[in-house]
Protein backbone atom coordinates (compact mmCIF):
# COMPACT_ATOMS: atom_id res chain seq x y z
CA UNK A 1 0.00 0.00 0.00
CA UNK A 2 1.68 3.23 -1.12
CA UNK A 3 1.99 6.23 1.15
CA UNK A 4 0.74 9.32 -0.67
CA UNK A 5 1.54 12.88 0.39
CA UNK A 6 -0.92 15.61 -0.54
CA UNK A 7 0.23 19.19 -0.12
CA UNK A 8 -2.25 22.05 -0.03
CA UNK A 9 -4.61 20.02 2.15
CA UNK A 10 -6.30 23.12 3.57
CA UNK A 11 -7.05 24.67 0.17
CA UNK A 12 -10.20 24.36 -1.91
CA UNK A 13 -9.08 21.41 -4.01
CA UNK A 14 -7.35 19.74 -1.07
CA UNK A 15 -10.50 20.00 1.05
CA UNK A 16 -12.50 18.19 -1.61
CA UNK A 17 -9.89 15.51 -2.28
CA UNK A 18 -9.53 14.74 1.43
CA UNK A 19 -13.00 13.20 1.21
CA UNK A 20 -12.49 11.37 -2.11
CA UNK A 21 -8.96 9.95 -1.86
CA UNK A 22 -8.89 7.81 1.34
CA UNK A 23 -10.91 4.89 -0.14
CA UNK A 24 -8.29 4.68 -2.92
CA UNK A 25 -5.16 5.64 -0.96
CA UNK A 26 -5.78 4.84 2.73
CA UNK A 27 -2.23 5.79 3.73
CA UNK A 28 -2.63 9.49 2.94
CA UNK A 29 -0.43 12.12 4.56
CA UNK A 30 -1.79 15.67 4.46
CA UNK A 31 0.31 18.81 4.61
CA UNK A 32 -0.10 22.58 4.48
CA UNK A 33 1.11 25.59 6.43
CA UNK A 34 -1.74 25.08 8.90
CA UNK A 35 -4.05 22.09 9.47
CA UNK A 36 -7.57 22.14 8.01
CA UNK A 37 -10.12 23.50 10.46
CA UNK A 38 -12.16 20.29 10.21
CA UNK A 39 -9.25 17.83 10.45
CA UNK A 40 -10.53 14.53 11.84
CA UNK A 41 -8.82 12.05 14.14
CA UNK A 42 -8.66 9.57 11.23
CA UNK A 43 -6.51 11.93 9.13
CA UNK A 44 -2.73 12.25 9.34
CA UNK A 45 -1.38 15.80 9.03
CA UNK A 46 2.10 17.30 9.16
CA UNK A 47 2.65 21.03 8.72
CA UNK A 48 5.36 22.30 6.39
CA UNK A 49 6.38 25.56 4.77
CA UNK A 50 7.22 24.83 1.12
CA UNK A 51 9.83 27.60 1.21
CA UNK A 52 11.80 25.63 3.84
CA UNK A 53 13.64 22.72 2.21
CA UNK A 54 14.25 20.91 5.51
CA UNK A 55 10.55 20.96 6.34
CA UNK A 56 9.66 19.68 2.87
CA UNK A 57 12.20 16.87 3.17
CA UNK A 58 10.59 15.87 6.46
CA UNK A 59 7.14 15.42 4.93
CA UNK A 60 8.62 13.48 1.98
CA UNK A 61 10.20 10.85 4.24
CA UNK A 62 8.82 7.39 3.46
CA UNK A 63 6.50 8.69 0.74
CA UNK A 64 5.90 6.83 -2.54
CA UNK A 65 3.92 9.46 -4.43
CA UNK A 66 3.04 13.13 -4.09
CA UNK A 67 -0.04 15.10 -5.09
CA UNK A 68 1.30 18.64 -5.09
CA UNK A 69 -1.60 21.06 -4.67
CA UNK A 70 0.26 23.38 -2.31
CA UNK A 71 1.43 26.91 -3.02
CA UNK A 72 -0.08 30.26 -3.95
CA UNK A 73 -3.21 29.46 -5.94
CA UNK A 74 -4.26 32.81 -7.44
CA UNK A 75 -2.64 35.85 -9.02
CA UNK A 76 -0.76 37.91 -6.46
CA UNK A 77 2.41 39.82 -5.58
CA UNK A 78 5.65 38.46 -7.02
CA UNK A 79 7.23 37.99 -3.59
CA UNK A 80 4.45 35.65 -2.49
CA UNK A 81 4.58 33.77 -5.78
CA UNK A 82 8.36 33.48 -5.51
CA UNK A 83 8.34 31.96 -2.04
CA UNK A 84 5.43 29.55 -2.42
CA UNK A 85 5.51 28.51 -6.08
CA UNK A 86 9.06 29.08 -7.35
CA UNK A 87 11.21 28.31 -4.31
CA UNK A 88 8.50 26.05 -2.88
CA UNK A 89 8.13 24.19 -6.17
CA UNK A 90 11.87 23.59 -6.44
CA UNK A 91 12.00 22.42 -2.83
CA UNK A 92 9.19 19.94 -3.43
CA UNK A 93 10.87 18.29 -6.42
CA UNK A 94 14.33 18.33 -4.84
CA UNK A 95 13.09 16.92 -1.53
CA UNK A 96 11.25 14.19 -3.43
CA UNK A 97 14.44 13.28 -5.28
CA UNK A 98 16.48 13.17 -2.10
CA UNK A 99 13.93 11.00 -0.30
CA UNK A 100 13.40 8.53 -3.13
CA UNK A 101 9.81 9.47 -4.01
CA UNK A 102 8.78 7.67 -7.20
CA UNK A 103 5.95 9.80 -8.59
CA UNK A 104 4.70 13.39 -8.50
CA UNK A 105 1.41 14.77 -9.75
CA UNK A 106 1.90 18.53 -10.08
CA UNK A 107 -1.11 20.84 -10.04
CA UNK A 108 -0.38 23.09 -12.97
CA UNK A 109 -2.99 25.44 -14.40
CA UNK A 110 -4.85 26.55 -17.49
CA UNK A 111 -3.20 29.91 -16.82
CA UNK A 112 0.04 28.55 -18.29
CA UNK A 113 -1.67 28.95 -21.68
CA UNK A 114 -4.19 31.68 -20.86
CA UNK A 115 -3.17 34.05 -23.66
CA UNK A 116 -4.30 31.69 -26.39
CA UNK A 117 -7.53 33.02 -27.94
CA UNK A 118 -10.66 31.06 -27.21
CA UNK A 119 -11.15 30.24 -30.89
CA UNK A 120 -7.72 28.53 -30.96
CA UNK A 121 -7.92 24.83 -29.97
CA UNK A 122 -4.63 23.76 -28.41
CA UNK A 123 -2.91 20.54 -27.40
CA UNK A 124 -0.57 19.77 -24.53
CA UNK A 125 2.56 20.49 -26.60
CA UNK A 126 1.98 24.16 -27.40
CA UNK A 127 4.37 26.92 -26.38
CA UNK A 128 3.26 28.28 -22.98
CA UNK A 129 1.56 31.68 -23.07
CA UNK A 130 1.03 32.47 -19.37
CA UNK A 131 -1.49 35.15 -18.49
CA UNK A 132 -0.16 36.18 -15.08
CA UNK A 133 2.67 35.85 -12.58
CA UNK A 134 0.73 32.88 -11.26
CA UNK A 135 0.73 31.33 -14.74
CA UNK A 136 4.48 31.92 -15.03
CA UNK A 137 5.03 30.10 -11.74
CA UNK A 138 3.12 27.09 -13.08
CA UNK A 139 5.20 27.09 -16.29
CA UNK A 140 8.24 26.95 -13.99
CA UNK A 141 6.72 23.97 -12.17
CA UNK A 142 6.14 22.13 -15.44
CA UNK A 143 9.77 22.81 -16.34
CA UNK A 144 10.90 21.36 -13.03
CA UNK A 145 8.79 18.29 -13.67
CA UNK A 146 10.39 17.74 -17.06
CA UNK A 147 13.89 18.19 -15.63
CA UNK A 148 13.38 15.81 -12.70
CA UNK A 149 11.76 13.20 -14.93
CA UNK A 150 14.54 13.24 -17.55
CA UNK A 151 17.51 13.76 -15.25
CA UNK A 152 16.48 11.95 -12.07
CA UNK A 153 13.90 9.39 -13.17
CA UNK A 154 10.87 10.69 -11.27
CA UNK A 155 7.57 9.89 -12.95
CA UNK A 156 5.85 13.25 -13.29
CA UNK A 157 2.36 14.22 -14.41
CA UNK A 158 1.44 17.89 -14.73
CA UNK A 159 -2.28 18.65 -14.70
CA UNK A 160 -3.29 21.93 -16.31
CA UNK A 161 -6.38 22.30 -14.17
CA UNK A 162 -9.31 24.24 -15.61
CA UNK A 163 -12.02 25.28 -13.16
CA UNK A 164 -12.53 22.81 -10.31
CA UNK A 165 -15.94 22.57 -8.69
CA UNK A 166 -19.32 20.92 -8.54
CA UNK A 167 -20.58 22.69 -11.67
CA UNK A 168 -19.46 25.27 -14.25
CA UNK A 169 -20.42 28.76 -13.12
CA UNK A 170 -20.36 30.81 -16.34
CA UNK A 171 -19.78 30.66 -20.10
CA UNK A 172 -15.99 30.31 -19.85
CA UNK A 173 -16.24 27.50 -17.36
CA UNK A 174 -18.42 25.46 -19.71
CA UNK A 175 -15.19 24.93 -21.66
CA UNK A 176 -12.80 24.27 -18.76
CA UNK A 177 -14.86 22.74 -15.94
CA UNK A 178 -13.35 19.88 -13.90
CA UNK A 179 -15.56 17.71 -11.72
CA UNK A 180 -13.88 16.63 -8.44
CA UNK A 181 -14.27 12.92 -9.19
CA UNK A 182 -12.65 13.43 -12.59
CA UNK A 183 -9.64 15.07 -10.94
CA UNK A 184 -9.33 11.95 -8.78
CA UNK A 185 -9.15 9.88 -11.98
CA UNK A 186 -6.32 12.04 -13.31
CA UNK A 187 -4.47 11.75 -9.99
CA UNK A 188 -4.75 7.98 -10.16
CA UNK A 189 -3.29 7.97 -13.67
CA UNK A 190 -0.33 10.00 -12.46
CA UNK A 191 0.25 7.87 -9.39
CA UNK A 192 -0.41 4.42 -10.84
CA UNK A 193 -0.18 4.21 -14.62
CA UNK A 194 2.84 2.14 -15.73
CA UNK A 195 3.53 4.24 -18.85
CA UNK A 196 4.08 7.57 -17.09
CA UNK A 197 7.44 9.27 -17.61
CA UNK A 198 6.59 12.96 -18.04
CA UNK A 199 3.11 14.04 -19.09
CA UNK A 200 1.17 17.27 -19.40
CA UNK A 201 -2.58 16.59 -19.28
CA UNK A 202 -5.51 18.96 -19.14
CA UNK A 203 -7.64 18.88 -16.02
CA UNK A 204 -11.05 19.09 -17.63
CA UNK A 205 -14.19 16.99 -17.65
CA UNK A 206 -16.17 16.06 -20.76
CA UNK A 207 -16.80 19.59 -22.05
CA UNK A 208 -18.21 19.87 -25.55
CA UNK A 209 -17.02 23.48 -25.79
CA UNK A 210 -13.45 22.57 -24.78
CA UNK A 211 -10.54 24.59 -26.17
CA UNK A 212 -8.08 21.82 -25.35
CA UNK A 213 -7.13 18.60 -27.10
CA UNK A 214 -6.85 16.17 -24.20
CA UNK A 215 -6.48 12.96 -26.21
CA UNK A 216 -3.35 11.89 -24.30
CA UNK A 217 -5.33 11.68 -21.06
CA UNK A 218 -7.87 9.44 -22.81
CA UNK A 219 -5.05 7.25 -24.16
CA UNK A 220 -3.97 6.74 -20.56
CA UNK A 221 -7.45 5.59 -19.55
CA UNK A 222 -9.18 8.81 -18.53
CA UNK A 223 -12.96 8.53 -18.69
CA UNK A 224 -14.52 11.67 -17.19
CA UNK A 225 -18.03 11.45 -15.84
CA UNK A 226 -18.75 15.19 -15.66
CA UNK A 227 -20.47 16.84 -18.64
CA UNK A 228 -20.49 20.62 -18.61
CA UNK A 229 -23.48 20.99 -20.94
CA UNK A 230 -25.69 19.48 -18.25
CA UNK A 231 -25.28 22.83 -16.45
CA UNK A 232 -25.49 25.09 -19.51
CA UNK A 233 -28.70 26.87 -18.53
CA UNK A 234 -27.40 27.86 -15.09
CA UNK A 235 -23.98 28.88 -16.42
CA UNK A 236 -25.43 31.11 -19.12
CA UNK A 237 -27.84 32.74 -16.67
CA UNK A 238 -24.90 33.60 -14.43
CA UNK A 239 -22.93 34.87 -17.43
CA UNK A 240 -25.75 37.29 -18.26
CA UNK A 241 -25.18 39.00 -14.90
CA UNK A 242 -21.50 39.72 -15.68
CA UNK A 243 -20.12 42.87 -17.29
CA UNK A 244 -18.45 42.40 -20.70
CA UNK A 245 -14.64 42.51 -20.68
CA UNK A 246 -13.07 42.69 -24.13
CA UNK A 247 -9.77 41.19 -23.03
CA UNK A 248 -11.11 38.55 -20.65
CA UNK A 249 -13.82 37.46 -23.07
CA UNK A 250 -11.35 36.94 -25.92
CA UNK A 251 -8.61 34.92 -24.23
CA UNK A 252 -8.79 31.50 -22.60
CA UNK A 253 -7.40 32.81 -19.31
CA UNK A 254 -10.38 35.09 -18.75
CA UNK A 255 -9.96 37.77 -16.09
CA UNK A 256 -6.36 36.76 -15.44
CA UNK A 257 -5.58 38.20 -18.88
CA UNK A 258 -7.28 41.53 -18.18
CA UNK A 259 -5.66 42.04 -14.75
CA UNK A 260 -3.07 44.83 -15.20
CA UNK A 261 -3.52 44.63 -19.00
CA UNK A 262 -2.13 47.67 -20.80
CA UNK A 263 -1.46 46.14 -24.21
CA UNK A 264 -3.02 47.13 -27.51
CA UNK A 265 -6.71 46.30 -27.21
CA UNK A 266 -7.20 47.03 -30.91
CA UNK A 267 -5.46 43.73 -31.68
CA UNK A 268 -8.36 41.87 -30.14
CA UNK A 269 -11.06 40.83 -32.57
CA UNK A 270 -14.52 41.80 -31.41
CA UNK A 271 -16.65 38.74 -32.02
CA UNK A 272 -19.75 40.60 -30.93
Amino acid sequence: MPRILMTGASGGIGTSLRKLLPPIYPDLLLSDLKPPADLSSQETFKAADLADLAEVEAICEGVDGILHFGGYSVEGPWHDMLQANIIGGYNLFEAARRKGVKRIVFASSNHTVGFYPRHHRIGNDVTPRPDSRYGVSKVFGEGLGSLYADKHGLKVTCLRIGNFGEQPLDHRRLAIWLKPEDLVQLCQIGLDHPDIHFEILYGASFNERAWWDNHRAYELGYRPTGRAEAFREHAMAEQAKMQPDRVADFYQGGSYCSIEYDGDVSRIIDWG
